[in-house]
Parts: structure tokens; sequence; C-alpha cells
């Protein structure tokens, strides 16, 4: 890899601008303008069609977009039909503007203008590229030209339209243009232009390519804000582009910086490495606490939307969007969840501090029992129990989890492939509950004393019947007795857990049960309407364990 052929092809402002460095974090909503239905349609392998844009654009409106940009009405029949048909069929919400994009060439800026014809506001974005590459490489044009080729583009759009819209400008590859340049043209233009408050002009600064780090292209923004005539007048826009794959750190720190307007797509889709991704800004904001004015509280939605209209995927670990971003599988991971989890429910008025979640998946649509704790090779014992907790109702005591733990990982991992909830449940259900070879309970009865419980059970011993007797201070300890005896058996009990397995007239019972035979435990689980029938059968489930080993 020859490194020596490449430099930094990027110009700091002449001027230190860092005082974006000392603000925390960006406090309110920007201005949002949708770019999907442009840049994000053009960086399409097949192009949408035009009911195919219509829908899309509906689908943004919904989201929550008052500015979208919807296509470059020059630069084809589908992008001209498209905006007639937003206007002449009054699709085209009242307090939604759209945006169309031009050239600074006469002939392109007359046909935008014209695709405008009968709308109440539009944007009118206008640009030329402006970077040292640009001027030297492709048009061979001082700097004195690419000013007039803005300036003249100006006037042609004042003449034509007085200030019926809202201008923007662009000087496009702003990033690879010396600030003081970048500035020229810009004052140059808003000269032309002459905005005031009560309409103000769009400046935007767009990461045509992105060549420096993101706080390099902060100080550049805060450069261009400080020193832009008029400032009172003009509204700072921001467009990266995620060449270095920073395109969202770009738009966070141009916002600091003193931007208030982002431009961008859903999921960063757009021409090469793509744009600024729409969704992640704001729900980057949305976990701090700042109301991003847009709803993704549905995100499969609005993944299943993007897919349809753009045929494009979401990488699984997508920021908040992707398939397994709220998916722990790691045990330390899985255990800290459930703790948490299990924290904010006994402090349900605490603000959102969840362990390994930066967001509550349910804010954005998704579901806990289903995305936030899968099981693999890799899961922990606290991880299989929250699932076998939350989505089918056992509360596996803390010293039989790590038994369960590694039979379930330990099938993960010899068959190399994650257990689905159901699966883990049917592991569990084969190999702890009602484990009723080589004894199975037929009925029991008992009798109480003041000094003890004699407790008579019949049950089926490999196929015969068999009645044995057992005493002690509880029913539990008169069964235990009673199966020593038979067996002639030595253990230990050294767990006992019960709790309600559902509610209601017909609620089960489900208890766990450990015993202890020499180096060894063995657990198992009784299910049953009655606690001590439950409670027996755990108890006969863990002595066949003992049995079988034997």
């Amino acid at each position: 890899m020859n490194v020596k052929k490449y430099k930094a092809n990027y110009f700091p402002p002449p001027e230190r601008c860092c005082d974006w460095t000392a603000r925390e974090r960006i406090e309110k909503a920007p201005i949002w303008c949708s770019v999907d239905l442009r840049d994000g349609n053009q960086a399409l392998v097949t192009p949408m069609e035009l009911d195919e844009k219509l829908e899309f654009f509906g689908y943004l409106v919904k989201l929550g977009f008052k500015q979208i940009e919807v296509g470059f009405p020059a630069a084809s029949d589908t992008e001209y039909a498209f905006m007639r048909r937003l206007i002449d069929g009054g699709l085209i919400p009242a307090d939604v503007t759209v945006q169309v994009l031009t050239q600074c060439r006469p002939h392109i800026i007359d046909k935008t203008l014209k695709s405008l014809d009968g709308v109440n506001d539009a944007i009118v974005h206008f640009y030329n590229s402006t970077s040292k590459a640009q001027r030297e490489q492709v048009f061979g044009l001082p700097k004195k030209d690419i000013v007039k080729i803005a300036t003249d583009a100006a006037k042609l759009i004042k003449k034509s339209t007085g200030d019926k819209y809202i201008y923007e400008y662009s000087p496009e590859s702003f990033t690879g243009t010396e600030p003081e340049f970048a500035l020229e043209i810009i004052n140059s233009v808003i000269d032309v232009i002459r905005p005031d408050r009560k309409r103000k002009m769009i400046i935007n600064l767009p990461v045509t390519v992105e060549t420096s780090m993101p706080h390099m292209y902060a100080c550049q923004v805060e450069y261009i804000k400080k020193n832009v005539i008029d400032p009172d007048s003009v509204i700072i826009s921001t467009h990266p582009h995620n060449d270095r794959g920073t395109g969202v750190a770009d738009a966070e720190l141009a916002l600091l910086a003193g931007a208030e307007r982002v431009e961008g797509t859903l999921f960063g889709n757009g021409e090469r490495t793509g744009n600024a991704d729409i969704v992640t800004l704001a729900l980057n904001m949305f976990s701090h606490g700042v109301d991003p004015e847009l709803d993704f509280s549905n995100l499969n939605e609005t993944i299943e939307v993007y897919r349809k209209f753009t045929g494009m995927k979401i990488p699984p670990r997508q920021p908040y969007a992707g398939s397994l971003v709220f998916t722990a599988f790691s045990g330390s991971h899985q255990d800290a969840i459930a703790k948490g989890g299990k924290y904010r429910k006994e402090h349900p008025d605490a603000k959102w501090d969840l362990p390994y979640l930066p967001i509550d998946p349910e804010d954005v649509g998704r579901n806990y029992d289903a995305d936030v704790i899968r099981i693999n090779s890799q899961s922990g014992k606290g991880g299989i129990a929250y699932v076998l907790e939350q989505r089918f109702g056992y509360v596996i005591p803390k010293a039989m989890r790590e038994d369960i733990g590694y039979k379930i990982k330990g099938i993960s991992d010899k068959e190399h492939r994650e257990l689905k909830p159901d699966e883990v449940a049917e592991i569990f259900a084969r190999d702890y509950i009602d484990v009723c070879a080589p004894i199975a309970l037929k009925s029991f009865s008992f009798d109480k004393t003041d000094a003890e419980v004699l407790l008579s059970m019949r049950l089926d011993v490999d196929g015969k019947e068999a009645v044995i007797i057992g005493n002690g201070n509880g029913q539990f300890n008169a069964a235990a007795s009673a199966l020593k005896r038979a067996k002639g058996l030595d253990f230990t009990t050294v767990l006992y857990s019960e709790h309600a397995l559902e509610q209601g007239s017909k609620s089960l019972a489900a208890a766990y049960v450990g015993l202890k035979r020499g180096d060894s435990t063995f657990y198992a689980v009784g299910i049953d309407p009655d606690i001590m029938t439950a409670s027996i059968k755990a108890l006969i489930g863990a002595v066949n364990k003992i049995l079988r080993k034997a």
C-alpha cells in the first residue's frame, strides 16, 4: 500500500474556531430535510418509479419531515412529472416545504423553476463546485470565474422569482475548498439574494467528500457561521456524506458548531458510501432526552418501507435499526440486562440507564422477548434464566441456573447455532420437568400427628406398582425419607423453591428441588395444580437422576 501518494486534502480555517468544543450536547432538534427522493434515489441501481416516489413521499411526511427534497426536475422526465404530480394533485401538506435541486446553469434553472408553477412554497437549491481539485482539474477556471458562476445563477433565480421561494446555496465540495474562498463565494451569493429575517436563506455546507476528521469540519462550519454576512438572515445547513464512515459525527459536530439544519437520508442511503443517517442522528438525540421531532416509534415499519422502495437491506449491526443491536448473546451482558430490568421494575420512575441498552427497545417498537436476550453457546446462565422466566414463567433458583446454563449452551455449541426460546423451553422440559423414570408418582396420602407426618406413596417403579412409607417433620421430608429407605440412597436436599406458574383458578405450581449425593447435585422440577404434588414430583425427578447416574 503506497501511503506516500496521499496527503490530507482539506484546509483548516485561517483563525481558531473551536467554540463548539465547549458545548456538551445538541439541545434541540434541527430542521430536518430528507433527501431520500433525490440523493438517495440517484444512488439506487434501479431508481424509484413515479408511483413509488409518491408513496415514499407520503411516508416521509408521516415520519414528520417538514422539508423534503423531491428531486432534480431538469434531470429526467420522471423527476419533472413527480414534481408536477405533487403540485397538481394537491399532495403537499400545508406545513411541508418541497425542495428542488439545480446546477448553476441557465437552461437547467429555467426548467427547474417551471416545474414549480403553482406550488405554495418551495426551496430552490442551487449549487456549483468550488473545491481546489474541481477548479483545477475539472473546470480549469480561476476563483473569480467560479464566483461568477454562482452569482450569475443567483441573479437569474432572483430575477425570475423575486422573493417567492426560499433560496439555498451550496458550495459543492465545501470540505475541499479553502474556507476563505468558500466564505467569499457564499457572501457574494448572499449579497445577490439579500435575504431577511422573515425569509431566511439557507447556506448549505456539504461534505461532498469526507476528507478530514469530524472536528475539522466543525471548525470550518464555525468559521463560516462567524463570518457570514447578515448572519441573522441565514440558516447554516449541513449535508454530510460518509466516505470516512463519520457522516453522523460530521452532522452532530456541525450542529454544535452552529448549523441549524441537516440534510440526510433514512439509514444513510446515498451515493458512494452514503449520506448522514437521519434515523441514527434522531435517535442519538432521543437517547439524550431531546425530542428529535421525527417519529421512529415503529422502526420495523420504517425498515420495511425503506426496503420496499430502495431494495436495500439494513445491516444487522446498524445502530438502533439492525436486527441484532438490542440483542445480547454474551453471558455477562445478559446477566446485567436481566438485573437492570429487575431494578427498573422496582424503580419505574427512574431515568433510563439500563446496562448495555442506550434506549428502551420498546420505544422504537422492538420486543424484549424476541430481541434483547437470545441464546447461543456464548450465553450465560442469567440470560437463559431470563428467557425461561420472561417467556414461560419459570423463576429458576440461582443455585440451579449454572446446571441449566451448561446444558443449554452445550447443545448450542454442539449444533453451532442459536437456540430459539421454544427450543430452550423444550430442552428444559425434557431434562428437568417431571422426570418420571424409573420411578413415577401415582398417588400419595399422609397422616399428621403433633410430632411428625407419616406419608404413604404409591409408585410405578419400572412398570411395577410399589408402595413406600416415610416419616418426617413435614410432607416433603417424609417423602424424602421414604425414597431414601426404599432405594437405599443417601442424599441431602440442598435446594427447594416453589412459585405459582400461572394466575387464576386453573393456576399451576412449579417446584424446584436439588439433591446432593457425593460431589454431584441433581436438579428437577415438578409441575402440578397442587403445590405438594409438584414438590414430590420434583423430588422424585431428582432421585431418578441419581438412580440413572448410578
